[in-house]
């Protein structure tokens, strides 16, 4: 696991509040991610997750708090600005070009990048540096050569968000946002995820929301625990799983099950 002593700080949340009426959806939320760690955040459904992710990735815009990417403050940039600034976001749903094929679909990652312009898809396959980009994404990825020309619609789900992790990693970001990337996967393809996501331990940092407590204990070197819009507890996978006000709130006896 990533050494968080003396590591910087590439991502950080200060303060973030979002009301909906009533509702404190999240409250006084300040969370950092360190250089190359995987941060887990858990919670019941219901506790805010959501969210924040939204606002972390621009989004949603908080009604108060701020947000620091790289020692920038980023607060008022909106989505696509924090991409071209180093932060990625993958969907709890696959955001992928359905009718493309797998290479088709990271050219377009890959050009989107470098600032290539767009041309037709011949002249684009010309261009071999960024074909080239392309082929050590999805190998990288783990992604079967045999789908690659496959369009990603006829994808299994488990190569469909390959892909789209594929896609994050195109511009090479500095922050990952992971919303439920196991999400709708059997356990045989969670299990495959977990380990490309392991693989890719260091080449960013990335906020790991997930329901798989198995893939968290597994991958985070830190952990957050959101609850009615609070964090409630930060640590390493061992001391939330013998926070006994985590247990109380959320974990129960996954904590054990997980451990």
């Amino acid at each position: 696991m990533t050494q968080i002593s003396s590591t910087p700080i590439v991502f950080e949340s200060r303060g973030l509040h979002k009301h909906f009426g009533a509702l404190h959806a999240t409250n006084d939320v300040s969370i950092q991610l360190y250089a190359g760690e995987i941060h887990g955040l858990i919670g019941p459904n219901g506790a805010g997750k959501s969210t924040l992710i939204h606002q972390l990735a621009g989004t949603l815009r908080p009604d108060q708090g701020e947000l620091f990417l790289n020692g920038k403050n980023i607060t008022h940039l909106k989505a696509h600005e924090r991409v071209a600034a180093g932060l990625a976001r993958s969907f709890q749903v696959t955001n992928i070009f359905d009718h493309y094929t797998v290479l088709e679909n990271l050219l377009l990652a890959v050009q989107a990048a470098t600032g290539s312009s767009l041309r037709f898809w011949r002249a684009r396959d010309s261009e071999t540096e960024l074909l080239d980009k392309a082929k050590q994404l999805a190998m990288e990825c783990a992604i079967d050569r045999h789908l690659w020309s496959a369009q990603a619609r006829h994808l299994p789900h488990g190569e469909q968000r390959k892909l789209e992790f594929a896609l994050s990693l195109a511009a090479s970001p500095s922050v990952m946002l992971l919303d439920e990337p196991m999400a709708g996967m059997g356990p045989d393809e969670s299990l495959r995820l977990t380990e490309l996501i392991e693989s890719m331990r260091g080449k960013a940092a990335m906020l790991l929301v997930e329901h798989d407590m198995q893939a968290v204990f597994r991958l985070a070197d830190r952990i957050s625990v959101l609850v009615a819009g609070k964090i409630i507890a930060s640590g390493t996978p061992d001391e939330i799983r013998h926070n006994q006000d985590v247990k109380n709130a959320y974990l129960g006896d996954e904590a054990t099950e997980a451990a």
